[in-house]
């Protein structure tokens, strides 16, 4: 897979070194080559380019055209949201990915800049945090397509209606389905027969109108 990074900073390079290691052509864009050239030398796939990715002509240089995902992670939204733009428009990459700097600007990253899927750092940690303390309540991860779909989870409590059912018994709307579970510290792939048990937490991919049906289903009446 092709992969273009708008941003060498900490994120960038962190990303084009873990996105390495699983084969993928990487090519790291940068205004400052010192940043570039920090890249680990063991992320043999990882080509530098010294350039501004707001610019058209960076961004070809960088093989746009044939990019599968570019991912605009500079500490600047600003920046960010034009690469997303530019990715989408001029050159029709499939998967636009955008890091929000600021969570007051986390409105604008929708699919009008471009941006098929955005990630707020401080959104995330207080899902995070949330996640860690909450038992019983249906937590959001992560939002997907522009914020119609997302990644929630629910540690089921003790009083929960779906401990000791199945999946299949839950009866889910076709809104949402379980995509995993954490079991005492492991991972657990669910099948339709898999019994949930106490203290489960349960990963789910959902739209937003399929909530009540989860609260019904995973955690019970209010």
């Amino acid at each position: 897979m092709k992969i273009i990074i708008a941003g060498a900073g900490s994120v960038g390079r962190y990303m084009a070194e873990q996105l390495s290691k699983f084969g993928h052509d990487i090519q790291l864009i940068d205004t400052n080559a010192k940043e570039v050239a920090r890249v680990h030398p063991e992320a043999s796939t990882v080509t530098g380019l010294v350039g501004d990715a707001c610019e058209i002509s960076t961004l070809a240089k960088a093989g746009a055209a044939d990019a599968d995902v570019i991912a605009a992670v500079t500490g600047d939204d600003e920046d960010n949201l034009v690469v997303s733009l530019l990715a989408k428009q001029e050159f029709a990459v499939p998967r636009v990915v955008a890091r929000v700097n600021n969570p007051n600007n986390e409105w604008m990253f929708n699919d009008m800049w471009g941006v098929d899927v955005s990630v707020s750092t401080p959104h995330l940690l207080t899902a995070l945090v949330e996640e860690a303390v909450a038992v019983g309540s249906l937590v959001k991860l992560l939002s997907l397509e522009h914020g119609k779909a997302g990644l929630n989870e629910v540690t089921l409590a003790p009083g929960s209606p779906a401990v000791g059912n199945t999946i299949a018994n839950l009866k889910l709307s076709r809104e949402s389905v379980v995509v995993a579970l954490i079991r005492d510290g492991h991972v657990v792939a669910p099948t339709p027969d898999t019994v949930l048990h106490e203290n489960d937490e349960v990963l789910l991919l959902s739209t937003g109108d399929a909530d009540e049906d989860l609260q019904r289903a995973l955690i019970g009446p209010r």
